[in-house]
């Protein structure tokens, strides 16, 4: 008997029939799986191309959709920093119910971290830690990352003190979000504690020390504990950050040291190390070896050829300058900007106005820099019109140029008026701004427009900066308010030479020559260095006060902190020694002098020579001046006023006629009174006011009764 005999026909069809429907299914599944994985590789390479319309497209279309294709699409939008996109897909990715894996927890912790969005991240730890997934190496590392990028630091210490036992990546992070945060001790401790440290972290550690000029030493430190070491040998990062160390400290020796190391380690012709030699050697002004360096690279690159352009125009070197500018392939509007800067400052305006014509495209940095330029050079309405060609894209710096502009020509009331305009818009004021307005209200001595503009900068981070502070304190000295000017010197955070020069500025101004020398002192007990500007505000304060001995004791001392004395240190001398009547010891003292003397510096012994009417002296220093004066008005005056005192007519009438002669006239006195936060100056038969009828008819009646009181009396 066969064996097919033995079952039923009914039991074999529907066994064929099953086995057809398993295969059909199967058949089914296989399709599916191999469209699901074409679609994603199709994804993936839109994705790598940036195609993300495409990819997101081919996405929406498919039937099903594996956590795969998921974590392509958000791979995608990551790389292409399409973080808002990012976020969107995780969220319909989790109502859709779709599981989360940890390459969909590590890519989206990244861009919560990218975004510093502090919440979303949360969210996601919480389903991280709900589905288990912390554990894993680089979601740790994600959630670590994130949390340091946000500047959670206490956070990410907790993630970390949780899982770097079993999650060695964490270490490095760590250290680097301690480094992010300025917090090197803690980093410097984690470094010590690592298990394995690797190129990468010695470098982090280093560059962290050498952004600031506190750390730089510190990491000079450590580089050499690097090679001392062997762990590791430094790359091209590390060696970036020495050189950048070196260049804040001024270290050139131990610049040109690790110059000598990275040329044996190959990094010689690394652009990024190129261009941080250039400017090392640009901040040491050894400018010949920053050009040695450039000349070595193949194709340095424009930000080594702009740091060696601004170094050499910073030197007055502004040919060398220009062989580089124009041996650029390529320039862009900071090496446009430079240069066009760099003519102005040198007097070569017409070479800036036409490199400006030459610029294939202006920025609103270039329209700044003109701006600048065309009122340094006195031609403030080609300014006006060029900043009423940025209307549309102005910005601060723009403002404050204008600003600028008018207060460097006089215009003073103009820049108020410009003031207000900028304050109604809204636009953002800067340091500059309240540095420069401050400026322009102490040469108008308009006090009622500097106490509002105080007011205003109240309300900003401004008033404790030592920029707008000195020119705040210089503000209330030159109208007439030192108590002001002390509060505010008060107010800044960390008075540099500056400041404290203006405060001694303003003590002098006001005959407060025992509270100038004083103040000196004190200044010198902070370990701050004076400079030449110093010695002229104190030895100014002397001789006001009369303080012959201390004023000849700073005076000494200027060498012993490396300052040269000038033509107005020694100006304050003579003054110094004629005012308190030792005029032969000041005459002596002129002659004396290691430099020649200047007609200011006659003219102050013969103002001495006036107060004590000391003709024989007086005379002398009056033929010094004319001998270097070719209209000294002042001289001729004084001499003058010194022989009517002393009866001489005759020689009186002489220098009179020699004053005619020369056709020479002194500049009248004036005065000036602020009135509603506007200034008005007057002087002798002035009929420029606008109201001078007015004026002029109220002047004649008080004079009517003053003289009836007199004759009543």
């Amino acid at each position: 008997m066969s064996l097919r005999s033995c079952f039923p026909s009914k039991w074999r069809h529907k066994r064929w029939t099953n086995m057809k429907l398993y295969a059909t299914q199967s058949q089914t599944l296989m399709t599916q799986e191999t469209h699901i994985v074409s679609t994603n590789k199709a994804i993936t390479e839109c994705g790598r191309n940036g195609q993300l319309v495409t990819a997101r497209n081919l996405f929406d279309q498919m039937p099903i959709r594996t956590v795969v294709s998921w974590n392509t699409m958000l791979c995608g939008y990551s790389k292409w920093a399409k973080f808002d996109e990012s976020l969107s897909l995780v969220s319909t990715m989790h109502r859709s119910n779709v599981k989360l894996n940890e390459t969909t927890f590590s890519t989206i912790l990244s861009v919560c971290a990218q975004l510093n969005s502090l919440i979303d991240g949360k969210q996601i730890h919480c389903l991280v830690l709900k589905s288990g997934y912390e554990c894993f190496e680089f979601v740790g590392s994600g959630l670590l990352f994130f949390y340091a990028n946000c500047f959670e630091i206490e956070e990410a210490k907790r993630v970390f003190d949780e899982l770097h036992e079993d999650n060695e990546l964490l270490w490095s992070l760590m250290l680097v979000g301690y480094v992010q945060c300025n917090l090197m001790s803690d980093a410097f401790d984690v470094f010590i504690k690592m298990p394995k440290r690797d190129v990468v972290a010695w470098t982090k550690l280093i560059s962290g020390y050498a952004k600031s000029v506190d750390g730089c030493e510190k990491a000079l430190k450590l580089f050499r504990w690097m090679r001392e070491s062997g762990e590791n040998m430094p790359n091209e990062y590390t060696f970036d950050s020495v050189i950048r160390a070196c260049a804040r400290l001024g270290a050139f020796c131990e610049g040109k040291v690790v110059h000598g190391l990275l040329i044996k380690c190959g990094f010689e012709f690394d652009e990024s190390i190129g261009g941080a030699l250039i400017e090392f050697y640009c901040g040491c002004e050894a400018f010949d070896d920053a050009m040695r360096v450039y000349d070595r690279l193949e194709n340095p690159c424009l930000n080594a050829s702009n740091s060696l352009i601004n170094g050499l125009i910073s030197m007055g070197r502004i040919e060398d300058a220009e062989l580089i500018f124009n041996r650029l392939t390529e320039a862009n509007s900071i090496s446009y900007n430079s240069m066009i800067k760099g003519y102005a400052v040198y007097g070569q305006v017409d070479d800036s106005k036409r490199l400006f014509e030459k610029m294939p495209h202006r920025s609103i940095i270039s329209l700044n820099t003109m701006i600048s330029v065309y009122s340094r050079n006195g031609e403030i309405e080609k300014a006006l019109k060029l900043f009423e060609e940025t209307k549309e894209e102005r910005n601060p710096v723009t403002w404050n140029s204008m600003i600028s502009g008018y207060v460097q020509n006089n215009l003073h009331e103009k820049a108020l008026q410009l003031y207000m305009t900028m304050r109604k818009l809204a636009i953002d004021r800067t340091r500059s701004t309240f540095s420069v307005l401050f400026h322009a209200c102490s040469c108008l001595g308009s006090l009622q427009q500097g106490q509002l503009l105080h007011a205003h900068l109240v309300k900003t981070p401004f008033e404790s900066n030592v920029y707008v502070g000195t020119s705040l304190v210089d503000m209330y000295s030159r109208c007439g308010s030192i108590n002001d000017a002390q509060a505010s010197f008060s107010s800044i955070s960390s008075p540099n030479v500056a400041a404290w020069t203006a405060l001694m500025n303003g003590y002098s101004h006001h005959g407060l020559g025992s509270e100038a020398v004083l103040l000196f002192e004190i200044m010198l007990e902070q370990d701050i260095v004076p400079n030449a500007a110093t010695f002229v505000g104190v030895l100014s304060a002397c001789v006001r006060a009369g303080l012959v001995n201390e004023g000849m004791k700073i005076f000494r001392s200027m060498k012993s902190y490396g300052v040269v004395p000038t033509l107005e240190h020694y100006t304050c001398v003579v003054d110094l020694l004629g005012r308190s009547g030792h005029l032969h010891e000041a005459e002596e003292f002129i002659k004396d002098m290691p430099i020649e003397a200047d007609a200011v510096v006659w003219g102050a012994l013969l103002s001495a020579c006036w107060f004590w009417m000391n003709m024989e002296v007086g005379e002398r220093a009056a033929q010094k001046m004319f001998g270097l004066d070719t209209k000294p008005i002042s001289a001729y005056v004084i001499l003058s006023n010194i022989y009517a005192v002393l009866g001489k007519w005759g020689k009186k009438m002489d220098i009179r006629k020699r004053l005619t002669h020369l056709e020479l006239k002194k500049d009248p006195g004036c005065s000036w009174i602020e009135l509603n936060s506007r200034v008005h100056a007057f002087s002798v038969e002035d009929r420029n006011n606008p109201n001078c009828n007015v004026i002029y008819a109220t002047l004649e009646h008080l004079t009517a009764n003053l003289n009836s009181v007199v004759l009543f009396d």
